[in-house]
């Protein structure tokens, strides 16, 4: 599905021509069938093939997320592409490229390929995001971020999925009042990347504060990037923390922890679900993460097939990426493909993959399910669009495949229904 591949992109739009043309009543490739009028070639679609845009971080730190949620988008499209592609006639191509989680980086990417693509199906990171939203906006260009701040629910430009990453730390205060013994005069406290990312998760906090009466005792915020936190674990510590809700990305949530379990500081600890990486339970932190972590997403573990979602995504793992391992960066990545083929069918249907027709069928989206993979999430205008408020907490088993077993599935706190977005 990379841009390389250019045989096989080719492959397919013959096979879609092919498919066209035997199936009877003189549809070209094109039309939108039925006798309608052909879709009109637009930026990223050339009347037969539909181009999107990934932008996501393949190498450095970040590429522990970033890989896997792009080989979730290219699965579910394979998929897609597997039926005819988007309206059974129009095979969807990617164009990825490396942002390695930088904002500027990110800046460029998009200007290169921005003439080439109907979309960006994937672009990865909230402070990326925030610095590519003024020019989507100008562009009229629809993007999928993969991050979750409150914030998108609002933007016409974007295509958010999952509950924001402010219901994640506010069910996750709530569980630990409600279920592990916290009450409001226990010391709660916060440890948040200092950007708009871990200013997301304390949003979550603050407003939980305000609804359950407690106060949060400490907040620690650090750059991405430290290599010694002794000194934020030491003041945690110091001021007698019982619960710490982090905000961070895998590669320093493991140097956070190792410093915690250096200094046997055993608080409570919620993480944010960019917190964790699979290998994180086969690292010599295992132990203490099992004992003392739990990760707030959505959805559920890795290869439960009670859940049809999973079912499925098995189903398609095995027979288009047998060698991907359980990740759930890449159910992130399947399920946000899944919502832009949500808006492309809709904007098939309206007879406009211009970028305003684009746009516009996104503002016609109901209820798109995730059939369990995620909390269904109610499209349309942005003022009418309701995020789902559920959310998943998951501990760490090494035995379970990506390390992580279901504790808590899909449950909604009081506090959460209540968050204004």
């Amino acid at each position: 599905m990379r841009t390389t591949n250019s045989r096989r992109a080719l492959a397919l739009t013959a096979v879609a021509t092919l498919l066209t043309a035997c199936a009877g009543g003189g549809a070209t490739v094109g039309e939108t069938g039925g006798g309608r009028d052909p879709l009109t070639a637009t930026t990223g679609f050339d009347g037969s093939t539909i181009t999107l845009g990934v932008l996501s971080p393949l190498s450095g730190p970040a590429a522990v997320f970033g890989r896997p949620m792009t080989s979730g988008n290219e699965v579910w499209f394979k998929h897609i592409n597997s039926q005819g592609g988007i309206g059974g006639k129009y095979p969807v191509r990617l164009v990825e490229e490396d942002t390695q989680y930088r904002p500027d980086l990110t800046v460029q990417r998009y200007n290169k390929v921005k003439g080439d693509v109907v979309a960006f199906t994937q672009l990865v990171g909230t402070t990326p995001t925030l610095a590519l939203l003024p020019l989507l906006t100008a562009d009229k260009i629809l993007a999928a971020p993969a991050s979750g701040d409150a914030v998108w629910v609002r933007k016409d430009n974007l295509l958010p999925i999952t509950a924001p990453y402010q219901i994640q730390s506010i069910n996750a205060v709530d569980h630990y009042l409600t279920e592990r013994g916290g009450t409001p005069q226990s010391k709660i406290c916060t440890m948040i990347q200092d950007d708009a990312y871990g200013e997301a998760g304390q949003q979550g906090i603050d407003f939980a504060a305000q609804r359950y009466g407690f106060t949060v005792t400490m907040t620690q915020r650090y750059k991405l990037g430290t290599e010694n936190y002794a000194g934020q674990i030491g003041a945690l510590a110091g001021a007698g923390c019982e619960m710490v809700f982090l905000a961070a990305t895998p590669t320093d949530a493991g140097k956070i922890w190792g410093a915690a379990a250096q200094a046997r500081f055993t608080p409570k600890w919620y993480g944010q679900a960019p917190s964790y990486a699979g290998a994180l339970a086969e690292s010599p932190l295992a132990s203490y993460l099992q004992q003392h972590v739990l990760i707030a997403y959505e959805g559920t573990e890795w290869g439960d097939q009670s859940v049809p979602g999973m079912k499925d995504l098995i189903d398609r793992v095995s027979r288009f990426a047998p060698q991907q391992q359980p990740d759930l960066y890449f159910t992130f990545g399947y399920n946000q493909a899944r919502a832009m083929t949500a808006v492309l069918e809709k904007a098939v249907e309206l007879g406009d993959l211009s970028r305003d027709g684009v746009l516009s069928a996104s503002r016609e989206l109901g209820t798109v399910s995730f059939d369990g993979l995620s909390g269904d999430y109610v499209y349309g205008r942005t003022d009418t669009r309701n995020p789902p408020r559920t959310t998943t907490l998951f501990r760490i088993d090494p035995a379970k495949p990506f390390g992580l077993a279901t504790l808590k599935y899909n449950f909604t706190s009081d506090a959460a229904k209540a968050y204004p977005f």
